[in-house]
């Protein structure tokens, strides 16, 4: 175990000051790569060496991946090679907030069932199960999904629970007719989730929230628990965790030493609730509160920072510091116009092969940031040209494949029986002869007994209108799940007792392993073979888990009101559910990722390309609507400059096509409000032009004859898009010219006959 001295002899006095002030409230403003996880870490590092037991140390931020790397830096600063070897480690809890919630729900579920609202047992639904649900609801009210998309209604309810608006309180604000129906949508969801005992995401935050607010003994209970609270990235809070945390700490002086570590230039998940107010006014909520400043950079180079730091500060809503580095000079970086999308992406896949053949820079070390989704599809064409390596960093695509889900169904209805949606996925899948009839009967038996759907299986003859077929299936069903779960009681000498082994079970005794092996085998398809890599993955991910797993820092296990193997299954579907767009995000791969910004966050790449520089899209033409949103959009595209280390390739584009059509565009206002001198700028739009105008026929140019030539007003033209059309007017060369055409099908268009593609029909 280090002493002391050593875990703060290379810190910064900043830094230091961070990690020794122990007592009371303290703000680390911490500027990007100033070392905020070191600070955090060495903090906790420190609190353990002054003697305080690692149980009583509760450290909160937002994605597994940031708390698995918070927890192994502790452990090998104090705790040495071998998991598990230092005593006063144990019972640390280095956690997600949602994690942190569903474990304590469990617990408060135990302790006061009807104040919190659900039993123990409770399942997660994911984004696919809360809009199942939604829709369900929706159709149920006799209301159209196209005027009322389950995925807006969820974002409305979602809104409203950060808020800790529940289904009533939302009611009573409701101005209009849309808000009033989608308050009606919310009281039947949250029925629903009810009924099958099941909560959201943001359930998880309010239901601690409010069950913290109601009961002292249960703050008491966390409070006497965790003496030291930490809260990282604390700029991302929304008002619910911003409630949990201040619940947790209690009012200075009389509850936990709380310490939060953010920065407000880097808030930029407002659109999902975050409120920077809590991290801006975190002095007002704790009076006298130490404030610590971190603005030295150890990640990027001076001009980066330059560049950075000169938009930054055209934000109001922040609490300046400097961002500076001690090393010298450094690459400017290389701000290039581009023609078009496609110039945009040959230029960038360009620039990749000369920092690898130049820089020896490797491909994994380098990235591509937008601001949409939709700007990837031509960066991939291009990177697939160009033979270079790549990924998409796309959340958590592993755990949305249809096979996993699949599996995932089962070991959820072994966890919580009454789990309706995961049961109506895999009561029939494989075919078992349970049709969908059957299962209609069985529901609206359910309902008017008042049962769950699973718990009248097993007294499926007493249902009217069930085939002697389906009964026999329903039975064969029945006596499966029992098998797995000891009817229930995961005891007994048929139930596996390591969750990998349960999990291998499931897979094949339910018949999804030998259904995805026939279809392989019937199509001897790439992606059905994958399926069954899949599924023997998740047996991986299940023991990987299971070895991983620190029972002493989970306040839900222990407790007696479960069986073993029933908590460490619910914690791993917990984990499974939690899994945050940071942690898909895999450096180790020799391939250069595409993400958006927002995924960006936390990263850090050795060269990066930021596309997409224009107004509309960086600015979005969302953030119009308000200051506010603005400032946002500069955070972000800050973001996006500081994840660059060492080079920066800065693009915006002169056209951009936008469905199907190219549209001429302006340079993002951001541009402006760089330090020029950080820049290094250059045309390569002209370039692009000339290139064209040179390359002869077919390409354009003063030597192409007139559009008018080949497309005369009054012929008859063919889109692969719009169909069939009649040319009114044109201009120009078949290079740089446009045409007016009169559609039948989506009327009149402008196009530019560089990329209309058109063909002449009379």
């Amino acid at each position: 175990m280090l002493d002391q001295q050593t875990l703060l002899d290379d810190l910064t006095d900043p830094q230091r000051q961070a990690v020794r002030h122990t007592e009371g409230p303290l703000l680390v403003l911490a500027a990007a790569g100033s070392g905020k996880t070191r600070v955090i870490t060495r903090r906790i590092a420190y609190l353990v060496s002054c003697g305080v037991p690692g149980w009583s140390i509760l450290a909160l931020t937002f994605t597994n991946k940031a708390a698995g790397e918070m927890r192994e830096r502790v452990h090998r600063l104090l705790g040495g090679e071998t998991p598990g070897d230092d005593r006063a480690l144990r019972g640390l809890t280095v956690t997600t907030f949602h994690s942190l919630c569903a474990r304590l729900l469990r617990r408060f579920a135990a302790a006061q069932p009807d104040l919190v609202g659900v039993r123990p047992e409770f399942t997660i639904y994911d984004a696919d199960d809360q809009s199942k649900l939604c829709k369900k609801v929706i159709e149920g009210l006799e209301l159209s999904t196209s005027n009322f998309p389950p995925r807006s209604v969820l974002a409305a309810i979602s809104g409203a629970k950060n808020e800790l608006l529940d289904a009533e309180g939302y009611a009573a604000r409701a101005a209009d007719f849309y808000s009033r129906t989608v308050a009606k949508v919310y009281t039947g969801y949250q029925r629903g989730l009810r009924a099958a005992n099941a909560v959201d995401f943001d359930d998880l935050l309010m239901l601690t929230a409010r069950s913290l607010k109601a009961s002292e003994a249960l703050r008491e209970q966390c409070r006497s628990r965790w003496h030291y609270l930490l809260v990282d990235e604390y700029q991302d809070t929304n008002h619910a965790q911003f409630v949990i945390a201040s619940l947790l700490a209690g009012e200075p002086g009389k509850g936990p030493n709380i310490c939060v570590v953010g920065d407000p230039d880097q808030s930029i998940y407002g659109w999902r609730g975050a409120d920077i107010a809590n991290i801006l006014e975190f002095e007002e909520h704790y009076p006298g509160c130490t404030t610590i400043t971190l603005g030295e950079n150890f990640r990027s180079t001076a001009p980066i920072l330059a560049a950075a730091d000169s938009l930054i500060r055209n934000n109001k809503r922040r609490k300046h510091k400097d961002l500076f580095t001690r090393r010298e000079g450094g690459e400017k970086i290389e701000l290039v116009h581009c023609h078009d999308e496609r110039h945009e992406a040959a230029l960038v896949a360009e620039w990749f092969e000369a920092r690898k053949a130049r820089d020896g820079v490797a491909w994994r070390d380098m990235a591509v940031f937008y601001r949409s989704n939709a700007l990837s599809r031509v960066m991939e064409e291009a990177m697939r040209q160009a033979g270079i390596p790549y990924v998409i960093a796309r959340g958590t695509a592993f755990y949305e494949r249809e096979e996993v889900r699949n599996a995932l169904a089962y070991l959820r209805l072994l966890a919580n029986p009454a789990d309706e949606v995961s049961l109506e996925r895999i009561i029939n899948t494989p075919t078992r002869g349970i049709g969908d009839a059957s299962v209609a009967r069985v529901q609206a038996f359910a309902e008017r007994q008042g049962l769950s759907t699973f718990g009248v299986l097993s007294r499926a003859p007493q249902i009217d209108g069930l085939s002697a077929r389906a009964l026999a299936s329903i039975a064969r069903f029945v006596a499966l799940v029992d098998a797995w779960t000891g009817a229930g009681t995961f005891l007994g000498g048929q139930v596996p007792t390591a969750l990998a082994d349960l999990v291998e079970r499931v897979i094949k005794e339910s018949g999804l392993e030998a259904m995805y092996a026939s279809q392989a085998k019937a199509s001897h398809s790439e992606t059905d073979l994958e399926r069954l890599d899949n599924l023997a993955e998740l047996v991986s991910s299940a023991l990987q888990f299971e070895q991983e797993f620190d029972a002493s820092a989970d306040p839900a296990t222990g407790d007696g009101s479960a069986p073993p193997l029933l908590s460490l299954l619910r914690a791993y579907l917990e984990s499974v559910s939690l899994v945050a767009d940071a942690d898909a995000i895999d450096p180790s791969q020799g391939a250069v990722t595409l993400m958006t910004l927002h995924a960006a966050k936390g990263l850090e790449f050795h060269a990066a390309a930021l596309i997409g520089l224009e107004e509309g899209l960086l600015p979005h033409a969302r953030s119009q609507a308000s200051d506010a949103m603005l400032e946002e959009e500069r955070r972000l595209c800050f973001v996006g400059i500081t994840r660059a280390m060492r080079r920066l390739l800065i693009t915006s584009a002169r056209y951009r096509t936008l469905r199907g059509i190219p549209e001429r565009t302006i340079p993002s206002r951001f541009l402006d409000e760089m330090a020029h001198e950080a820049l290094a700028t250059s045309d390569r739009a002209h370039e692009a032009e000339q290139a064209w105008i040179e390359a002869g026929p077919g390409r354009g140019g003063p030597t192409q004859p007139q559009a008018s030539a080949q497309y005369p007003v009054g012929s008859r033209v063919k889109h692969p898009q719009f169909g069939v059309g009649i040319v009114e007017s044109i201009s120009g060369n078949l290079a740089t010219g446009r045409a007016v055409i009169a559609f039948k099908t989506v009327g009149r268009k402008t196009l530019v006959l560089e990329y209309a593609r058109l063909t002449r029909v009379t």
